[in-house]
C-alpha cells in the first residue's frame, strides 16, 4: 500500500518568523516535510517563479505553491489531522482574529528593531506592551491560549515570544511588566518541542548578527551589549 500524501517542501529563511508558524504546526500533527532555506538577499529564480510577492514562506505541495503564511496554515489545518483550530465556527473565528493580532505584534517588533533612536524604540515597546496587554485580558488559565490545547494561535505567538529572548539579554524594556498571564505563556511556549525546533541552533547568533546590521538603535545596545561581554 502507497502513501498518498503528497510531498511537501517548506521554502524558509532561517530568521522568518512567518515559516516558523508553519514550521510549528506540521511538527504538532506529525507531519513529514522538507524545509529549503534560501537567502532573501540574493533569491534564486525557481524561487520567484514560484513567489509572486517574493516572500517566504511559500508551501510546495508536490509542485503546487502555496504562499502567505496564512493561507498555508489554513491549508494544513484543512487537510491534515489532528485539528489545532477549535471545532466551534464562533470560536475559530475568534482564534482567526487573534492570529491576525500575533502579525500586528510581529510588524511592531520589526518597527523595534528598526527604531532609529531612544524615543521610537521606547514607543514601539510601549505599543507592544499595549497589544501584550490587551492579551492579557482574554488569556484563562493556561498554558495555552486555549488552556491545555495547544492551538494554532500558539504556532503564532511562539515565534512572536522567541524574540524577546535575544532583546531581554540586552536591557529590561518593560514590555512584559505585570503580564503575569502572558509571561506564563510565552513560557510554556517556549518549552514545547515543536516551537524549540522551528528553529536552528544557530538562531540565536543569527539573530543577533542581522539586528547589529540594521544600524539601528537596537544596534547600538547590541554592539555595547557585545564590549561588556
Amino acid at each position: 500500500m502507497t502513501d498518498a500524501r503528497p510531498r511537501l517542501r517548506l521554502i524558509s529563511h532561517k530568521l522568518c518568523p512567518y515559516v516558523q508558524r508553519a514550521a510549528i504546526a506540521l511538527a504538532e500533527k506529525k507531519i513529514p516535510f522538507e524545509r529549503v532555506d534560501i537567502d532573501l538577499a540574493e533569491k534564486p529564480g525557481w524561487f520567484l517563479d514560484i513567489s509572486p510577492l517574493g516572500k517566504v514562506p511559500v508551501l510546495l505541495v508536490d509542485d503546487t505553491p502555496i504562499f502567505e503564511s496564512a493561507v498555508i496554515l489554513e491549508y494544513i489545518e484543512d487537510t491534515l489531522a489532528p485539528a489545532l483550530h477549535p471545532r466551534d465556527p464562533l470560536e475559530r473565528a475568534r482564534h482567526r482574529s487573534w492570529i491576525e493580532f500575533g502579525s500586528a505584534q510581529l510588524n511592531l517588533i520589526a518597527g523595534l528593531y528598526n527604531a532609529p533612536d531612544r524615543k521610537a524604540f521606547q514607543d514601539k515597546a510601549d505599543a507592544l506592551s499595549l497589544g501584550f496587554a490587551r492579551l492579557e485580558g482574554v488569556l484563562g488559565e493556561g498554558p495555552y491560549f486555549a488552556g491545555e490545547t495547544f492551538s494554532l494561535v500558539d504556532a503564532v505567538y511562539g515565534p512572536v515570544f522567541r524574540y524577546f529572548d535575544t532583546f531581554d539579554a540586552i536591557g529590561e524594556f518593560g514590555i512584559f511588566t505585570g503580564l503575569e498571564k502572558v509571561t506564563r505563556w510565552r513560557e510554556a511556549l517556549a518549552e514545547r518541542a515543536s516551537v524549540r525546533e522551528a528553529v536552528s541552533g544557530e538562531y540565536p547568533e543569527r539573530l543577533r548578527a542581522f539586528l547589529i546590521g540594521r544600524g539601528s538603535y537596537i544596534s547600538t545596545l547590541l554592539k555595547a551589549n557585545a564590549e561588556l561581554a
